[in-house]
């Protein structure tokens, strides 16, 4: 293991909690030894007559901030840190370590195209792992299935408060509102999404999940629907109506198979209804779901006849 005996555990100029900062033989024990025991940190060996470095270190730089605060970013100035380079055996520059829990984990030594970049900063701040945050999104989720959904609510919102971009969470949050019946605080949060957000599976299943429980509202007693469908079986509305109803009692697989039904009767119907409706019902459940995989199958089946 590395020894850092030379460095003091002075503080940094600009602040311990800084995502990226210049940092100095005196701060480096502070600045990247100890930090790095909990979060990954990147440090940056430059000279102001580095030509390269002039590129590098913003592209560098751009790339950190992109990670949203998984990872930290040191700059060292090799000219006042001769001593520091000498212990690391800084041969080159631009050369750049991720330290992780004290110790040099990953490196690269002269200019790199971004795209490169990108990807090294991705591997450091996966050093780090995701400090639990899927463990609490699984834990979230199993909540919401058995019908605690304030706990699950407020598990999401924990997530989110680590990761705001956490589209599993911002998604979960959602569906947690119209558990509780608060579809109008549900579609405030699915409105304010990022435009990055808002094109995540995950939102599109809460969205749809929305769509679905408005829906639901507006739905009669299933026996009535069911009596009516029975009376008279050409009553393509009482059968959207129906299977509606039935997907709003947790009937899904009933429901789908009421839509297939009224999809090989009439697909066009009221404009496509009943395929518009089997999609969003697909679209609410997890891609891998049973009836979502036996429902889209049968729905292909039908429209490529």
């Amino acid at each position: 293991m590395l020894e850092f005996g030379n460095t003091q555990a002075a503080p940094a100029a600009n602040g311990a909690d800084a995502l990226i900062k210049d940092g100095t033989e005196a701060t480096f024990m502070v600045d990247v030894v100890e930090a790095s025991q909990t979060i990954p940190v990147i440090v940056d060996f430059w000279a102001p007559w580095c030509g390269p470095c002039k590129t590098l270190g913003p592209a560098l730089e751009a790339a950190v901030t992109a990670a949203g605060g998984k990872v930290r970013m040191v700059k060292i100035n090799v000219d006042e840190a001769q001593g520091l380079a000498g212990q690391l055996q800084i041969q080159s520059i631009p050369t750049v370590y991720t330290f992780w829990q004290g110790q040099p984990a990953d490196g690269f030594q002269g200019a790199v195209p971004v795209s490169e970049l990108k990807a090294f900063v991705e591997r450091s701040a996966a050093l780090a792992g995701d400090g639990g945050l899927q463990e609490a999104l699984d834990a979230a989720e199993e909540m919401l299935a058995e019908g605690a959904a304030v706990d699950a609510a407020q598990t999401f919102a924990a997530v989110l408060g680590e990761e705001p971009e956490n589209a599993g969470a911002f998604g979960g949050l959602a569906r947690a509102h119209v558990a509780m019946g608060e579809l109008d605080q549900a579609e405030a949060l699915l409105n304010n999404a990022t435009p990055v957000m808002a094109r995540a599976p995950e939102v599109d299943a809460a969205r749809a999940q929305l769509n679905l429980a408005r829906q639901a509202a507006d739905a009669g007693p299933v026996a009535d629907l069911r009596a009516a469908v029975e009376a008279d079986p050409d009553n393509l509305q009482a059968r959207f109506d129906l299977a509606g109803a039935l997907h709003a009692n947790g009937d899904v697989e009933e429901a789908v198979t009421m839509l297939l039904d009224l999809f090989r009767r009439d697909r066009e119907w009221n404009d496509g209804a009943a395929k518009a409706q089997l999609l969003t019902i697909f679209e609410a459940l997890k891609p891998q779901d049973p009836i979502a995989l036996s429902g889209r199958r049968k729905l292909s089946s039908m429209i490529f006849v």
